[in-house]
C-alpha cells in the first residue's frame, strides 16, 4: 500500500509539473506575469515567494495550475499590469501559452523514450517462427519451427515486424526466403495468401501473411543518438495514435467505456509498475504523459483545448469570444469534467470489488 501510494504521488507530481512547467515557461518567454504556480489544488502545504511568483505545494495532488495576471479576461485590471496581462497578449501568443502545457507532456513522454532507448536499445522481437499453421503457404513451402528468417528477396530483416512489414507490403507477389536453419541457410520462394484478421480494436483488417506466428524471442538493439531520438519521437505519435483512436472507438462504442479507469487505477497501475522495476515504472510515466496531454487539448471548456478554441475562434473572427458565452461554456465543461470525474470513480470502484 506504501509503494502504491508513494508511486501515485510521484507519477501524478511529474506529470503535472510538467504540464504546468510549460504554460509557466511559455508565459514568462511573452512577458506574461505568473502569480501563482502550484502543484496540486486546495489548501496550502507549503509556499515561497520567488519574484512576483508564489510557488506552493497544495494538499490534493490531483492537478495543478498557472495563475497569471489578467487570465480572465472579463476581471478589472491594473493599468500598470497591462504589459504582463495575459488577455492582453496578441492571440497567437496566448495559443502558444495554453497549448505548451500538452506539448511538455509530449515533450516529457519523449525525453524518458529517448532515454531508455539509449541506455537500454530497442527490445525487438526476433523473425524466429514459433508455429507454423496447417495448410499455410509457409507450411507447403516446408517451413519450420524455429526457423529464423534472415533475408526477403536478398534484403536483410532484422525484426519480426520488419518481416511482416515486408511480406505485407508484397500484395501477394512471390518473394524469396532466407532461412537460418540450424547451422545452414534454406532459400524458400513462397506467395502470400490475402486474409481477414482483427485488429487491436476489433475491426476487421486484410493483409498479407504466410502463416506462421512468432516465438516470442527478443533481443537488444543498441541505437545511436539520432535513433534514439526518432524512436522516441516515432513511440510517442504511436501511443498518440492509439490513444486518439481508442477514444473515436469509444464514442463510436466499439470500445467499452467500462476500460476507462480513474485516479484509483492510476495508483494500482503505478505501484504494479514501481514493484517491476524503475524502467517499467518510467515507461508507465511517459504512457501516461502522452494520455494526460491528449486529454488535456480535447475541445472541452475548462481544459486547454477548450480555451484554444475560443482563441482559434478569435484569430479567424478578430474578436475575442463574449464572456457570456465563455462563461455557459466554462459551466458546461465543468459539469462534464464533473460527470467524467464521478464515472471514472464508479469503474475503479465496480473494478475493485465486482470483478
Amino acid at each position: 500500500m506504501t509503494t502504491t501510494i508513494f508511486s501515485f504521488v510521484v507519477v501524478l507530481g511529474i506529470l503535472i509539473f510538467f504540464h504546468e512547467l510549460g504554460h509557466f515557461l511559455v508565459a514568462k518567454l511573452f512577458g506574461v506575469g505568473v502569480e501563482k504556480f502550484s502543484l496540486g489544488f486546495g489548501p496550502k502545504l507549503i509556499g515561497k515567494k520567488i519574484g512576483s511568483t508564489n510557488y506552493i505545494l497544495s494538499a490534493i495532488p490531483l492537478g495543478g495550475y498557472v495563475k497569471m495576471v489578467g487570465e480572465n479576461p472579463g476581471a478589472d485590471i491594473d493599468s500598470a499590469d497591462i504589459s504582463v496581462s495575459f488577455s492582453h497578449k496578441h492571440v497567437f501568443k496566448r495559443i502558444l501559452i495554453v497549448a505548451a502545457g500538452p506539448f511538455f507532456n509530449f515533450f516529457l513522454a519523449m525525453i524518458i523514450f529517448f532515454g531508455i532507448f539509449q541506455i537500454s536499445g530497442a527490445f525487438l522481437l526476433k523473425p524466429s517462427i514459433g508455429e507454423v499453421k496447417e495448410d499455410s503457404p509457409a507450411c507447403m513451402a516446408g517451413l519450420q519451427k524455429d526457423d529464423l528468417i534472415v533475408a526477403i528477396d536478398g534484403s536483410a530483416i532484422e525484426s519480426w515486424e520488419e518481416m511482416a512489414s515486408v511480406i505485407t507490403g508484397s500484395k501477394g507477389r512471390r518473394i524469396a526466403l532466407s532461412v537460418r536453419r540450424g547451422e545452414s541457410i534454406v532459400a524458400v520462394d513462397i506467395m502470400p495468401e490475402l486474409v481477414t484478421t482483427k485488429n487491436l480494436f476489433g475491426d476487421d483488417i486484410k493483409r498479407y501473411v504466410i502463416g506462421i506466428t512468432a516465438s516470442g524471442d527478443v533481443f537488444s538493439k543498441d541505437l545511436t543518438l539520432f535513433q534514439a531520438f526518432s524512436e522516441s519521437i516515432n513511440q510517442t505519435y504511436n501511443i498518440s495514435k492509439l490513444v486518439v483512436i481508442s477514444i473515436v472507438k469509444m464514442i463510436q462504442g466499439t470500445i467499452s467505456v467500462k476500460t476507462i479507469g480513474g485516479p484509483i487505477m492510476i495508483a494500482e497501475m503505478a505501484g504494479q509498475q514501481a514493484r517491476q522495476g524503475a524502467v517499467n515504472f518510467i515507461f508507465f510515466i511517459a504512457l501516461l504523459s502522452v494520455n494526460l496531454g491528449i486529454l488535456n487539448i480535447l475541445p472541452i471548456p475548462v481544459l486547454d483545448g477548450g480555451h484554444l478554441v475560443f482563441f482559434f475562434i478569435e484569430a479567424v473572427t478578430g474578436r475575442p469570444v463574449s464572456i457570456r458565452v465563455r462563461e455557459i461554456a466554462q459551466q458546461a465543461g465543468i459539469v462534464i469534467l464533473l460527470l467524467l470525474m464521478v464515472f471514472v470513480f464508479y469503474n475503479d470502484i465496480t473494478r475493485i470489488f465486482f470483478n
